[in-house]
């Protein structure tokens, strides 16, 4: 039987409630407004920034703060989340995955990532010393966003080549491993350079971290039986041994 189009033993569709949907967008809007303010109270005052700066720098009073984010963990992860996601679009907009080649592709990786980090070092401090994290779980948060990354990158990867004995979760392995050694010379280039200015050039630091990556993902070839042609687009850059 049907009533007005719909079969009686379907479930009647979900109602919207236009109230409860403005309230979550609201609730998006002033979290990424304190993220915003978390940003550049982060650039102001450094990576053991408090609370009260951030609500301060967002014009607001602490409680309305802890009214958006639950405690301290919260405003951190949501920090984390914004780098990951603005890592993401600043890489993706600045390849062509089709024609680079592979050799390229890494190298404006590590030139977009490292443009990054100097636009706010504040925040990579903070991020890579778990500032705001009170227990073991709650400052593995930048490696999970670093796993999701690598999984979304592995599974974008391997849509592009044709070899299907590339496993994506040896992709992942590798991408995990990058993202782990990445974080690791960002911590000493942000202190090297806290100590001396200049420790190592921007460019220096590019090329070594492009040298790094290339060199993990070379790794990772060679134990599955793949041969990396570095300047070819990276479609065609892979073929087994």
């Amino acid at each position: 039987m049907t009533q007005r189009g719909r079969k009686m033993d379907e479930a009647p569709p979900k109602r919207v409630d236009a109230r409860t949907e403005r309230w979550r967008e609201h609730r998006r809007k002033v979290r990424d407004e304190f993220v915003d303010a978390a940003f550049r109270a982060l650039d102001k005052f450094g990576p053991e920034v408090s609370m009260g700066d951030i609500a301060k720098e967002a014009g607001a009073a602490k409680p309305k703060l802890y009214r958006h984010f639950e405690h301290k963990t919260d405003l951190y992860n949501a920090i984390v989340d914004r780098i990951r996601d603005m890592l993401w679009e600043r890489i993706i907009s600045s390849i062509d995955l089709t024609h680079d080649s592979a050799r390229e592709l890494v190298r404006r990786g590590a030139a977009e990532y490292v443009l990054v980090v100097t636009e706010h070092p504040n925040v990579f401090r903070f991020m890579l010393h778990g500032h705001f994290t009170q227990q073991a779980d709650d400052s593995e948060r930048a490696l999970q966003s670093a796993r999701q990354s690598a999984k979304r990158a592995a599974d974008l990867f391997a849509g592009l080549v044709d070899d299907k004995s590339v496993e994506v979760a040896s992709i992942e392995l590798v991408n995990y491993s990058v993202f782990g050694a990445v974080a690791s010379a960002t911590d000493w280039w942000l202190g090297a350079n806290r100590v001396e200015a200049n420790a190592m050039p921007i460019e220096k630091f590019v090329a070594y971290l492009a040298e790094i990556i290339s060199a993990l993902v070379e790794a990772n070839a060679r134990l599955n039986g793949i041969v990396i042609e570095a300047d070819l687009p990276l479609h065609l850059a892979f073929s087994t041994a």
